[in-house]
């Protein structure tokens, strides 16, 4: 698949099929993270990977609670706050949360190496680089998984769930967790979101905005 290709297919997907993802795949897709640019140069990822609902059920146990609180609340205001396709997908994302890290039955939770300032309470701008590459690494994953034909939907972590996580595998002090990464193959009839189209042209300034 051709490069251009691999962005224009690149969806989140939270419907999954049961279908396996073999180990060789996986260890490929995981794989591209290392190839992407990094603050430190030294690519301070390290990714567990966690199989079986069963297994997958503990280690995102607060995500239930965390989904009904905003689910109490969220839905009503975002009605009067966004436009209609995306809350078309808000409406589609937010009942999934939990049921999409499950399903895929590969769980993959990406962390990165924080050194100097606390995560959430940077100095300046700079402070986030950890973060920044981090995150680098995570699209790199995305369209990796695109290229091998499988699917991906990411859950950024809210609340108590990165100590949660953290606790759970037992990372090591100074690493922090990324996201929830769930990978697999979609099912046969998986909702795809309404893509908002951009105007490049538009977004491109020449020397001033």
């Amino acid at each position: 698949m051709e490069f251009y290709q691999v962005l224009e297919k690149r969806r989140t997907v939270r419907d999954f099929s049961d279908r396996k993802v073999d180990d060789e795949v996986l260890k490929r897709i995981l794989g591209a993270a290392f190839k992407a640019p990094t603050n430190d140069h030294l690519r301070q990822f390290e990714f567990v990977v966690v199989r079986g609902q069963e297994r997958i059920g503990r280690i995102i146990s607060p995500v239930s609670e965390n989904t009904r609180n905003i689910q109490q609340t969220g839905l009503e205001v975002a009605g009067n706050t966004m436009d209609r396709d995306e809350y078309a997908m808000f409406v589609d994302a937010l009942p999934k949360q939990q049921r999409m890290l499950m399903q895929s039955g590969c769980l993959v939770l990406p962390f990165f190496r924080q050194k100097d300032c606390p995560l959430c309470r940077p100095a300046d701008q700079s402070s986030l680089n950890y973060f920044a590459s981090a995150w680098a690494a995570v699209e790199n994953i995305l369209l990796a998984v695109t290229a091998e034909g499988l699917a991906c939907a990411f859950r950024i972590p809210i609340g108590n769930e990165p100590e949660y996580v953290k606790r759970m595998v037992g990372a090591p002090d100074g690493y922090e967790f990324t996201c929830f990464l769930a990978i697999g193959y979609a099912a046969e009839d998986a909702h795809i979101c309404k893509q908002k189209v951009i105007s490049v042209e538009s977004r491109i300034h020449c020397n001033i905005w």
